[in-house]
């Protein structure tokens, strides 16, 4: 019972120390350009208050290391997409059509493992703080935007406008670009209005009552 008790116990200080030792994968890197990724990784240590410790600096690199990995990814798709601008017809079409499937799988692959290693040191909530930072907060931002536009809102269509922003989000944070991920968000804004129409909203009359609102409490859009 003893031996057991200490394997169990050694089993714990493995995964205790394996959570505390992310390395930053910055080698071979423009250390201009690593220290631009750290910034930027910080706003998240930030938000979370968490900036300065131990536990700041291992979210700081999983952080840091996803934006390094989404760099890798969408530069070998630029490659073979090169590659693929020297061929012709079928040629060229499948080679750019293989460039982006290589580089969807490696995203959907890579990001299960992003969410695992947040999981190590954060719970849920610190994790949806961590998605906000990463896409500028648009979720929110939308989803109050909406329910302030259309106070009408019944319960069952803002959990689905909130799990729609939710599931753009998953794409936006594996965007390549600022532009891109507000570009995700874009595609299900237009799910939503067009799921607001069906259900009999008036969305062009919605939104001149409510920039007369906005107006009236001496604010803008």
């Amino acid at each position: 019972m003893k031996k057991i008790l200490t394997i169990f116990v050694s089993l714990i200080t493995f995964g205790t120390n394996y959570a505390q030792t992310i390395q930053l994968n910055s080698n071979g890197r423009d250390q201009n350009y690593v220290n631009t990724i750290l910034g930027r990784a910080q706003k998240v240590t930030d938000a979370l208050n968490i900036t300065g410790t131990d536990k700041g600096e291992q979210v700081r690199n999983i952080v840091a290391n996803r934006y390094f990995i989404l760099n890798d990814i969408y530069e070998e798709r630029d490659s073979l997409k090169k590659v693929a601008s020297s061929l012709a017809g079928d040629d060229k079409k499948l080679a750019q059509n293989f460039a982006e499937s290589q580089k969807d799988q490696k995203l959907y692959r890579s990001h299960a493992g992003f969410i695992a290693d947040l999981s190590l040191f954060l719970d849920d909530a610190q994790i949806e703080t961590v998605k906000d930072v990463m896409t500028y907060n648009v979720v929110k931002v939308t989803y109050d935007a909406q329910c302030d536009m259309i106070p009408t809102l019944k319960d069952e269509e803002k959990k689905q406008i909130l799990a729609w922003l939710k599931e753009a989000r998953e794409y936006a944070i594996d965007a390549e670009s600022s532009k891109k991920k507000h570009e995700a968000f874009g595609k299900y804004k237009g799910r939503i209005n067009n799921y607001l129409s069906k259900r009999g909203y008036n969305l062009q009359k919605e939104r001149e009552e409510w920039a007369k609102r906005v107006k009236a409490r001496g604010g803008t859009l």
